[in-house]
């Protein structure tokens, strides 16, 4: 898991700065063109490996975060996928119990987020596997697994037949 220390948060960014994050991010959200979808993303901070392909919708809690967020090469991204990179009760009496989570979201090379799945702070999914469309993943996924469910479990295993083909 890659969930931050309190040393480790970010400073609350500026109102500005938040207007700001929070315009491109709807201008990315519906762009037909995913590869100025991309560039927005890259803009506000996010890595983004080569060969990426994000479709419309993504969603980014909190989008001031995008930094937190790195996508290796050949990644897919379907539609209304979440990031969820911070998440807390906010004000409610709740919070002395379960304070802020904030993390970093690594999607590993090669990997396919399915349409409208939620993936929470802290997780990483390994190179080239595969969370089933709604799923809500809460732990890290190995590599060249698929991942469905609420919350995901492990559906199977894949098999690497040749590491050469595209």
């Amino acid at each position: 898991m890659n969930i931050l220390k309190s040393n480790q948060i970010p400073k609350e960014p500026s109102k500005v700065k938040r207007l700001y994050h929070a315009i491109l991010t709807r201008i990315a959200k519906v762009i037909i063109s995913y590869k100025v979808r991309i560039a927005i993303y890259k803009h506000l901070g996010m890595t983004i490996g080569n060969d990426v392909y994000i479709a419309q919708g993504l969603e980014i809690v909190d989008q001031t975060l995008s930094n937190l967020v790195v996508l290796g090469n050949r990644v897919t991204i379907a539609p209304r996928v979440t990031l969820v990179l911070s998440s807390s009760p906010n004000n409610s009496k709740l919070k002395h119990i379960y304070p802020r989570k904030l993390g970093r979201i690594i999607i590993e090379d090669d990997a396919w987020i399915g349409t409208g799945a939620i993936i929470l702070p802290g997780v990483r999914i390994g190179k080239m596997s595969i969370v089933a469309a709604g799923a809500v993943v809460t732990d890290d996924v190995p590599p060249l697994t698929v991942v469905g469910g609420i919350p995901a479990k492990v559906i199977k295993k894949l098999e690497l037949k040749n590491e050469n083909s595209n």
